[in-house]
């Protein structure tokens, strides 16, 4: 054996002239790392430098252009494929079918897997998660059963592809249930990956309890930071912030060290004001284990003090960031836009454009929900006009976002002539569309709008329903109601929600079927909740029905005590009947429940500022100028009252002459 010495120059000469299998490394690694743009620039590097790619170089640069969904890329990388001696290697073909699939080009995608000469396992499950990732469960089953027909098995990977197209499907938790008995039948149940995706697929559909099941299965020394996160995740989603930190105290109990996705999820539960203190100790424990510095969580942060009320925790962290990206000024746009104060909204949005950072879709439609919020119309129109000015105007989300404001502030025309002008309609287009009609009175405009988008064959989803339900129940239309409440079930498979039901009772109950009303949601298939006994309750009042409603009150007591609403309901339903001593039992209850009405409150909107008042407030900075003006109007009121009585009395002595 002879063994060469590597000399400084001879070390050097290596550096500058790589071998492939060093470019092979230098480009996988920027893909591994996020960066496709260095990959392809290092490609171009290496064909300059003399090098062809091997069999190794281009799945490397295949999933480099997956991650940029560019199909101009795509082709020419297959152009160089197909010019290579690898065009046939198997592991080749694979990528390019994974290249096209995550460029969205399925067909041209499905055209090269069919001729490909030989498959193997891998090749099977490009394709069928290039489908599931479409959300084509239909086709997914199909090229499943190919794949068993051809002789492969199925593997962890083919299961966390139908898991994710179950989630897309029309069957939804039933396809998702099946799969899983399909995947614990052929043994990949306990693989560690397969069971995270499980626990983030029953969480989906909030089904909690299944995902706590997948969860507790697991070994406790094979469970992983993922397992974890995709509970807590699952819980945070439906902003149930207790179960989320209390996972997060067994997690740490356990050993198991957060990290920033943790951390990220149990804040964006917390977004009620009564969880801001655990928001609190969350962003105090992400500062101690070193997350501090990340501006994604801070963006969180953010958005959760703005949710919870607390301004000026969320300012002083946007205010000391070394770094903000559009989602920072998004955020924090959004915080007050929420609160109803546009001043400082569009104060920020001007500060946004100065420091050079360009507003996205994301920060429109956040200003135009304010607009519509506040009833806004004049700045709603102003940030239309911006959005034309930036090539944004003929963007679906911006649309619906216009539609959407434009019927809150009761200008149903300008919404029109949006809907009319979009090139593209979503279901949530014409739901919003639907919705606002509904809202401005337009009952019967909304149910032909619904009527023409089954026409265009655009599918309905479970809020669109609602919208139409809303308009049916508003309408007092109960025959059609129940027609479109069987539709649902019956043509779109969609399972009714509380919802839906609760729209059913009112619309019984405003028609004064109130026993049909208590029998419907007697008979219901979900445990009804304060919104359906509140419907009901509701009728109740409008008929003066006492007998059904000291029923549904004390439904609602029980599932509500400290509310007012429905005590106070309750006691106009006594009045109504001249029944005094009920009423002061029903003043009785709340006072030894503690239960307090809150005052009415009415706002006003001055030079985009929004400005409250209850009964009897004299805290407004003008307030004595405010009461002083009122206080003509109304002395100016009973004038032209008195004027009137006086005008009728003259005119009916002469018609007795």
């Amino acid at each position: 054996m002879v063994t060469r010495s590597i000399t400084r120059t001879n070390l050097n000469c290596f550096l500058n002239y790589p071998t492939v299998v060093q470019w092979n490394n230098t480009i996988r690694a920027s893909v591994n790392e996020g960066d496709p743009d260095k990959a392809f620039l290092l490609f171009r590097q290496m064909k300059q430098s003399g090098f062809e790619p091997n069999f190794l170089t281009f799945p490397f640069i295949a999933k480099a252009c997956g991650k940029l969904s560019n199909f101009k890329l795509a082709e020419a990388i297959h152009t160089h494929v197909v010019k290579s001696p690898f065009c046939y290697d198997i592991f080749v073909q694979t990528s390019m079918v994974d290249m096209y699939s995550k460029c969205d080009q399925l067909d041209i995608a499905y055209k090269l897997f069919k001729e490909m000469p030989d498959r193997d396992a891998a090749s099977w499950n490009v394709m069928i998660m290039g489908f599931a990732q479409m959300g084509l469960f239909d086709k997914v089953l199909i090229l499943l059963t190919q794949m068993r027909l051809s002789g492969f098995r199925p593997d962890s990977v083919t299961v966390i592809a139908l898991t994710q197209s179950s989630c897309n499907s029309a069957s939804g938790l039933n396809a998702l249930k099946a799969v899983h008995s399909f995947g614990t039948r052929i043994g990949v149940g306990n693989d560690i990956s397969v069971s995270n995706t499980w626990i983030s697929a029953y969480a989906k559909f909030n089904d909690l309890l299944s995902s706590e099941m997948v969860f507790k299965e697991i070994s406790v020394g094979v469970r992983t930071v993922i397992s974890w996160n995709s509970l807590i995740s699952g819980y945070a989603q439906f902003e149930r912030f207790y179960e989320a930190v209390s996972l997060y105290r067994n997690m740490c109990h356990e050993g198991r060290r957060p990290d920033l996705c943790t951390i990220t999820s149990l804040v964006s539960s917390c977004i009620h004001p009564e969880a801001i203190s655990e928001g609190r100790q969350i962003h105090s424990h992400g500062i101690k284990i070193g997350f501090d510095s990340s501006t994604s969580l801070t963006n969180t942060l953010i958005s959760m003090y703005s949710k919870c009320g607390d301004m000026d925790s969320a300012r002083y962290l946007f205010n000391t960031m070394l770094e903000r990206t559009c989602v920072s000024w998004t955020v924090m746009i959004n915080g007050y836009a929420e609160k109803g104060d546009l001043v400082e909204a569009f104060d920020l949005f001007s500060a946004m454009e100065e420091a050079g950072e360009k507003p996205d879709l994301v920060t429109l439609v956040s200003l135009l929900s304010a607009c519509g919020q506040t009833g806004n119309l004049e700045l709603g129109r102003w940030i239309n006009r911006y959005a034309i000015s930036n090539k944004f105007g003929n963007t679906v989300m911006v649309c619906n976002a216009l539609i959407d404001m434009y019927a809150k502030c009761g200008s149903m025309k300008d919404a029109r002539d949006t809907f009319k002008s979009m090139s593209e309609r979503t279901t949530v287009s014409w739901t919003t569309m639907i919705s606002g009609s509904a809202l401005n009175g337009e009952f019967e405009e909304a149910l032909d709008l619904f009527l023409q988008m089954l026409d265009s064959g655009t599918k309905p989803n479970r809020v669109t329903f609602l919208a139409v339900l809303q308009a049916c129940t508003h309408a007092g239309f109960l025959e059609k109601g129940f027609k479109y409440f069987d539709l649902m079930e019956k043509a779109y498979k969609i399972c009714p929600t509380l919802e839906h039901y609760s729209c059913i009772a009112d619309l019984l109950g405003r028609k004064g079927k109130l026993r049909e009303a208590l029998e419907f949601i007697q008979k219901m298939p979900l445990k009804p909740d304060a919104g359906v006994w509140g419907a009901l309750l509701g009728s109740c009042k409008i008929h003066n029905e006492i007998e059904i409603g000291e029923f549904v009150a004390q439904k609602l007591f029980e599932l509500e005590p400290e509310a007012a609403v429905s005590y106070v309901a309750m006691a106009n339903i006594f009045a109504s009947k001249g029944k005094w001593d009920d009423v002061a039992k029903i003043r009785k209850m709340m006072k030894c429940n503690r239960v307090k009405k809150s005052p009415g409150k009415s706002s006003v909107q001055v030079n985009g500022a929004t400005h409250s008042f209850t009964v009897e407030d004299r805290c407004h900075q003008e307030g004595i100028m405010i009461y002083e003006v009122l206080d003509g109007l109304a002395l100016q009121l009973q004038e032209d009252r008195l004027g009137q009585y006086t005008e009728f009395i003259l005119a009916h002595h002469e018609l007795e002459k």
